[in-house]
């Protein structure tokens, strides 16, 4: 199966040398560029791409805004967006993921880093280094109202009362980072039946992948940032 990835940024160098680089994995090409947002959001709706690859600073209709209007449209479901950025502790990542992105990357991932984040994407997994997920996600995500508040924090923690038990201790464990594999090593499960518990987690919050997770964890209190 062939994944189909669009390219948005501003800058024609990038995303020539991005284009050269994704066409030449057997099991990937490029579907289409945009130079702005709102070109990414026709070419997504218009080529079947499967991952964006979306800069954050765009001009006119930015990658936020983009991200955002890809996620909430109901024809675009099964489209993936991963940000590019040059900073990757920055307030906008953690924006972005609120509107539905699967991750982020730096722009000066290597090559390889690129063509995995695309594979991860596509498979539906989150895109979170360890950088993102113990420092960005805690320091912005974490700063509303407790559970027990009327912020966003308090509205979303009702929606954990539909986990099970086993579910929370999942997305705990997700949201801390870890893979399939490691959170059965942790809870003496296999990684099938993680999967089958993660795949429950998403479809009673209704998350789109692994990312949301880790950001309504955060957002309901139910990770908490450690005290340095």
């Amino acid at each position: 199966m062939t994944i189909k990835v669009l390219l948005a940024d501003d800058q024609t160098l990038l995303r020539s040398a991005f284009r050269i680089l994704v066409d030449s994995e057997p099991d990937m090409r490029v579907v289409g560029e945009a130079c702005d947002g709102a070109q990414a959001y026709e070419l997504a709706r218009s080529t079947g791409a499967d991952v964006v690859l979306m800069d954050i600073r765009m001009p006119g209709v930015d990658g936020l805004a983009a991200t955002r209007m890809i996620s909430q449209d109901p024809q675009l479901t099964a489209v993936r967006v991963v940000i590019l950025t040059t900073f990757e502790v920055d307030d906008y990542v953690v924006q972005s993921l609120r509107a539905g992105a699967s991750g982020f990357l730096g722009k000066g991932a290597e090559p390889d880093e690129l063509l995995s984040a695309i594979r991860i994407a596509a498979a539906g997994e989150a895109l979170l280094s360890p950088v993102a997920t113990k420092g960005l996600i805690t320091k912005f995500l974490a700063q509303g109202e407790g559970a027990d508040g009327a912020g966003p924090a308090g509205r979303g923690a009702e929606r954990l009362a539909t986990l099970t038990g086993r579910e929370r201790e999942v997305l705990v464990l997700v949201a801390g980072g870890l893979s399939n594999d490691e959170i059965g090593e942790q809870l003496a499960v296999s990684p099938l039946t993680v999967k089958t518990h993660v795949n429950r987690a998403m479809a009673k919050l209704g998350a789109r992948d692994r990312a949301q997770l880790v950001v309504i964890a955060y957002e309901t209190g139910l990770v908490r940032p450690r005290v340095q």
